[in-house]
């Protein structure tokens, strides 16, 4: 596995890195702990050292099942996890309201505020069993809280030893720049946004920035939740609880266009270097300039496998062309919404996965 450092940091992550999101069962219809735990041994013996959680996911039993797979393995893990999304406590702002894997409602809400960072982080090391996290991300913006507030308290936490980087996630560029400001000589070592083939809106201005300021660039989502693995047929139903039955990239037509151009042009990429589709989708994720890993879900041992390999391969430059100009080319349905008629159309790349 190719690894590479994150910024200006001193963590060395792995091209490709854990995503434990799913593990923690809300959104995606359930899960395994025991197979998920076997899922994470499998990515570690393979050279994915680093595990992406967050309190979120599962509310607490993302990093529950993280800490126990590590148990006995700290030394050989990266260990990255998040603040701002809180659900325990009635404090920030309302998010979102959502059904728990449990069945529970739940109101997540947005607080990035010091007192609420600094009991999220005790949190999170008591569910993970381990005295410091290695990158501590701040989950969203938090428009309540200023961003020096935050900066601070996670600036704190780095000197009294709870953390050793410092990052953040769905972040704008004006953001990152408030946020080094506020940090100093404390170098902010990432920022962890959305992008895949069909979500490039950070194109524009955000890899580009974090390339000249050497900030690293976490990818989430590059496989737009399965749908570029070439494996979601348009004939696929989805569970009530699984969130994918609700996003526009999922909508039947839109997974038979995602799937046509997949055949067409990255089958026979991937038929080249003995790869899957999706490895080749990942591939050519951790091959745009500015981004340093790209964070990739598995329930499975054979799913960790799999993923950890595509960070072995390394596209050839006319195939990396042929991938973009194929996506760009894309048209997919959107709905229009509420008060609007028919269908919208437009390119992948503008509108998607915000």
């Amino acid at each position: 596995m190719r690894t590479r450092l994150l910024g200006r940091s001193e963590l060395e992550i792995p091209v490709v890195v854990f995503g434990a999101w799913a593990i923690g069962g809300w959104y995606w219809g359930g899960t395994d702990d025991a197979l998920a735990v076997r899922a994470i041994h499998a990515a570690l013996d393979h050279g994915m050292n680093a595990i992406d959680t967050a309190p979120v996911y599962g509310f607490g039993r993302s990093e529950e099942v993280v800490g126990r797979a590590i148990r006995d393995r700290r030394e050989h893990v990266i260990v990255m996890t998040k603040v701002g999304l809180r659900w325990d406590e009635s404090v920030g702002e309302p998010y979102f309201e959502t059904i728990d894997q449990d069945g529970v409602k739940r109101v997540v809400r947005r607080h990035a505020g010091p007192e609420s960072v600094r009991k999220e982080v005790e949190n999170s090391l008591k569910r993970l069993g381990i005295d410091v996290i290695d990158l501590l991300q701040l989950h969203w913006p938090d428009p309540a809280t200023p961003i020096a507030e935050t900066m601070g308290a996670l600036s704190d936490l780095r000197a009294a030893g709870k953390i050793r980087a410092i990052g953040v996630s769905n972040y704008t560029v004006a953001m990152l720049q408030e946020a080094q400001r506020a940090l100093g000589a404390v170098p902010l070592a990432s920022d962890q946004p959305k992008y895949n083939l069909v979500a490039r809106d950070i194109e524009r201005e955000l890899l580009p920035y974090c390339a000249v300021n050497e900030v690293g660039v976490i990818a989430y989502s590059p496989l737009e939740q399965g749908l570029l693995t070439g494996r979601v047929p348009a004939t696929r139903t989805f569970a009530a609880d699984d969130g994918r039955s609700k996003r526009p990239t999922f909508t039947s037509t839109n997974r038979a266009l995602v799937n046509e151009v997949l055949d067409r042009v990255v089958r026979p990429i991937a038929e080249r270097h003995r790869a899957t589709v999706g490895q080749v989708v990942i591939a050519w994720t951790v091959a745009q300039k500015g981004v340093t890993a790209a964070i990739v879900g598995a329930r499975t041992p054979e799913q960790a496998i799999e993923n950890a390999a595509a960070g072995d391969i390394v596209l050839a430059d006319f195939e990396l062309v042929a991938i973009r100009s194929a996506f760009e080319a894309l048209e997919l349905e959107v709905s229009a919404g509420p008060g609007l008629s028919g269908k919208l159309k437009s390119l992948a790349k503008r509108f998607l996965g915000r």
